[in-house]
């Protein structure tokens, strides 16, 4: 499959990508990752690796759609959960007993 990754043409297989990270150790995931065999990948790990350029010079998202384009499964960080909103111990009581406090 044809891909431009941080404006260069690739010509990517799937066979090719596993190839390419056979006895390549996992990173530690912190962000996106891709599942290859049994392991999971940073994505800027595997673009590194396939695309040999510096990791600076493309996007996750860029290698997240080849990857997926190949049939690769990967995964999204998901967003942060809203901060829950502090009470004052004052409120916190009054919620408990069922008479919800004016803030």
């Amino acid at each position: 499959m044809r891909c431009v990754i941080a404006r260069f043409p690739f010509e990517l297989t799937k066979n090719g990508v596993l190839e390419s990270m056979k006895g390549i150790k996992p990173e530690p995931v912190t962000g996106a990752s891709v599942a290859i065999g049994r392991r999971h990948y940073p994505v800027k790990q595997v673009g590194q690796v396939i695309t040999r350029q510096d990791r600076r010079d493309f996007s996750a998202a860029e290698v997240v759609r080849a990857l997926t384009q190949l049939g690769f499964t990967c995964r999204t960080v998901p967003a942060a959960a809203p901060a829950a909103r502090v009470l004052s111990p004052l409120q916190h009581a009054s919620a408990m007993l069922g008479t919800p406090l004016s803030v």
